[in-house]
Parts: C-alpha cells; sequence; structure tokens
C-alpha cells in the first residue's frame, strides 16, 4: 500500500504567497518538525536505518541565473539539511548526496561553501561518512563549447540494459530517431535502438539500501510535471543514455513537434552535426544555421527544438524505465523479480516552479512538503494538486495505472485523493503545454 503523507505551511489562501512563503527556508526547526511529523512510521523508524547505505538524491538541475532560482530551481539546502539531522542520529552505515545536473550546470555555483560546511559538521558530530557527489561523466557549456568527458571513470558506473523490458520498445526502430538536445545522436544510437536500452547507472544506486529522492515540485516542458518520478533521471550519469525525443514531426514518426515541416526537419540536422561537432570550430556554424533554418518556420509555442511539448511520447518512457532499474535493478545488471531497496521521496514544495519548468520556472505558492513511499502516487497527487487532466498528460495516465491500494494524509488527517482539492490551485504550464487539454 502506498502512502503519502502532507504538510501545509500556510494558514489561509492570503498568507500563501510567494513573500511568505519563501521566508519558511530560514526556519529549519519549523521544516524539521514538519518533516517529522510527514516522516511517521518511517523516518522515525531505526530499523530503516540502523548501518544501512543511504543514497539522497536532491533536485540538483542547475546552478542559479535568475534572482529567485534559490527558492524556486533546486531543492532547497534547507531541507536538505533538516532531512540529514533528523537521519544521522538513527546511525546510518554512510550517506551519500549526489545527483548528475545538466552538463552546463557550474557545480560549483551551485554547491556552495556554507552548504558543504554544514554537512562537514553532521558528518563529524555524528562519526558517520557524508560524501557530495557530481555523477556527471560528461559537461558541456555550449557558449564555450569545451566539452569535458570522463569526468568520472566508466567504471564508476553499471551499464544498464533493459533490451525489450524498455518502455522506450514500443516505439524503437532499427534506425538513429532517438535525440538528446545538445548531444551526439550518434552516441545514443549505440545505446537505444529496437531491442537494446542501456543506461549508465552510478554505481552508487546499486550500493544503497535507501534511497531518498528530494524533488522539488515543479512543471516540466516534456513531462508536464517533475516530481517523484522524473528526479531518478539524475541516478543516470551520462546523458547519451537518455532518450528525450524522436527526431521529426508526429506526422513523420517523431516526436519533437506536431506535424511535419521540411525546414524544421533541417534544422534538426543542422544541429545533430553541430553536436557531432562540440570542441570543433564549426560547432558555432552548424548551431547558428540550425536556429536560422528554425526561425524560417515561425514556430509556434508547441514547436520547439528542445520536444517540450505535450506530444511528447519519449521522455515519460525514459523516466519510467530508470524508476524500474532503481527499484527493481541488481549490481549484475539484471531486474530482479523483487524490490532491492527502499524508495522514498521528500518532495520541496514550500515554493514550487511553474512556467518554463524545469530549467526555467518561475515561483509558485505551494506551501507543502510531501513524504511518500510511492513515487506513482506521489507524483499523481502532485497532478492532482496542480488542478492538471491526468488523462492527457502520458507520465501521469500511466503513472495512475501503477497505483492501487494507497493512504493519504493531509495535515495529519486520512483523506480521498479527492480532498486534494482542498490545497489545490492553477498553475502555468510549460509554453509547449498551454493547449495540452484541448
Amino acid at each position: 500500500m502506498g502512502n503519502i503523507r502532507i504538510e501545509t505551511f500556510y494558514n489561509n489562501e492570503e498568507s500563501r504567497t510567494i513573500d511568505t512563503l519563501s521566508t519558511i527556508y530560514n526556519d529549519k526547526q519549523l521544516i524539521k518538525d514538519k518533516i517529522k511529523k510527514i516522516g511517521i512510521g518511517f523516518l522515525d523508524d531505526e530499523k530503516i536505518f540502523k548501518q544501512k547505505n543511504i543514497l539522497i538524491k536532491p533536485n540538483w538541475v542547475l546552478h542559479n541565473h535568475n534572482d529567485y532560482d534559490d527558492i524556486c530551481l533546486r531543492t532547497n539546502n534547507s531541507i536538505i539539511i533538516a532531512l540529514l539531522e533528523i537521519l544521522l542520529p538513527l546511525n546510518p552505515q554512510k550517506i551519500v548526496i549526489g545527483d548528475a545536473p545538466i552538463q552546463r550546470c557550474d557545480w560549483y555555483k551551485m554547491i556552495n561553501k556554507t552548504f558543504i560546511d554544514e554537512i562537514n559538521k553532521l558528518s563529524s558530530l555524528y562519526k558517520t561518512p557524508i560524501e557530495i557527489k557530481d555523477f556527471r561523466r560528461v559537461t558541456f557549456d555550449p557558449k564555450l563549447n569545451n566539452p569535458q568527458k570522463e569526468k568520472r571513470p566508466l567504471s564508476e558506473y553499471i551499464i544498464f540494459d533493459l533490451g525489450e523490458k524498455s518502455y522506450l520498445e514500443p516505439i524503437s526502430a532499427n534506425k538513429n530517431n532517438f535525440r538528446v538536445t545538445d548531444y551526439n545522436p550518434d552516441r545514443l544510437a549505440e545505446s537505444h535502438r529496437k531491442g537494446v536500452h542501456k543506461y549508465c547507472i552510478s554505481k552508487e544506486l546499486f550500493e544503497a539500501d535507501v534511497v531518498i529522492s528530494m524533488p522539488k515540485i515543479k512543471t516540466h516542458q516534456k513531462t508536464g510535471i517533475t516530481c517523484a518520478l522524473k528526479i531518478l533521471v539524475g541516478i543516470n550519469g551520462d546523458k547519451d543514455y537518455l532518450p528525450h525525443h524522436r527526431i521529426g514531426g508526429k506526422e513523420r514518426g517523431g516526436d519533437c513537434y506536431p506535424g511535419k515541416n521540411i525546414f524544421r526537419l533541417w534544422s534538426e540536422y543542422l544541429l545533430d552535426t553541430a553536436n557531432r561537432r562540440q570542441g570543433k570550430i564549426t560547432y558555432y556554424f552548424f548551431s547558428y544555421a540550425a536556429a536560422v533554418f528554425w526561425k524560417l518556420t515561425k514556430p509556434k509555442k508547441e514547436h520547439n527544438l528542445s520536444a517540450g511539448w505535450y506530444g511528447n511520447d519519449t521522455t515519460w518512457r525514459m523516466v519510467f524505465d530508470l524508476n524500474k532499474i532503481a527499484k527493481y535493478g541488481k549490481k549484475d545488471g539484471t531486474l530482479s523479480e523483487k524490490p532491492q531497496r527502499v524508495i522514498y521521496s521528500l518532495c520541496d514544495g514550500i515554493i514550487g516552479g511553474q512556467g518554463d519548468g524545469p530549467l526555467n520556472p518561475a515561483p509558485l505558492p505551494l506551501g507543502i512538503l510531501a513524504f511518500g513511499d510511492d513515487s506513482y502516487l506521489m507524483d499523481l497527487v502532485v497532478g492532482n494538486i496542480f488542478r492538471l487532466n491526468i488523462d492527457k498528460i502520458p507520465l501521469l495516465k500511466e503513472a495512475q495505472k501503477m497505483v492501487k491500494d494507497y493512504s493519504i494524509y493531509l495535515n495529519g488527517e486520512k483523506i480521498s485523493i479527492d480532498k486534494i482539492n482542498d490545497i489545490s490551485l492553477d498553475v502555468i504550464m510549460p509554453p509547449g503545454w498551454t493547449n495540452y487539454n484541448k
């Protein structure tokens, strides 16, 4: 049975504002108290954590590029520290905090010294090793044209092939049709094609007895929302293994944009050529040419070279693959019939993100923290909080099929999922999702 507990941080709708809620991140004791409430039966059970290896997976997607990113872009540091202060007295063997942000993320702009110092103090106080890890193998800043490969050796990963058990198999072809924006399509073709679906999973996952994901509740341009399911994409350390869409428009068998348009297709091919030339001077020429051809098509909101629209039928499948590996994957690269580790999610929705998420969200005054042991149920609950049409969003429609018996608690009171309406609100969806419900 799935369990979700939610606590609110506001007394009425008048106090559910960005200015009011953003100050809560400064009140670590209040946050800690709320986490204890929603973690009853789990985060207070020493049997779950004693002498166990714990992987904490925050939402560390990108360093700040807007003034308000500290409150709506990533999992707030205060929540991570509060969780550690709750877990460490339960005597875990070791804690790893890690993620694989996008390739242009500046790690040291995102993970500041104050946060690292706090982690080190807690580690010393409780005599428990705590490691902070960047799971990425490759980084690349398109503006600087500076690919840096092998940041971590391949020996630090398990290449996990789901083969025909992949959710991507029904839309796979023998040709090179999968794409990740800003990545070499030839590399992706090596890992994903008919009958082959490989992922590059950080070894830290397989060494963990317990995984606690810490999503920032946001909208997402490729999946509609990002929460407990999407966040586990960060266990994959190389995005050459992560299909995000298929080349071409819907009418050409792809899902990058609706319809078909020869100039858009040429733009995609030019971008492919640019990505094959990262680090070379010709990269800039082909990137510019791709942008020019794209502009000639007079794109609308649903037209996006990154496939950021409601017709994306690839990303949610990749997300489901990684959740399957996270729960059932063994270190030898095979799937077990039984869960191999416990997975919880502690979701940061004090200030959420709306609009052009996940990388450029606007602050959303949600005013909640949520904890659960069922990622599919958690995303379904958040979809209802966002007042979304579940049947129109593939990630949520498929998640709904996975949910059976469950319990949901709001401020300590057991409720039905329909009662989520009491704390729901309308959100601004990403540009490519404006017409998703029509």
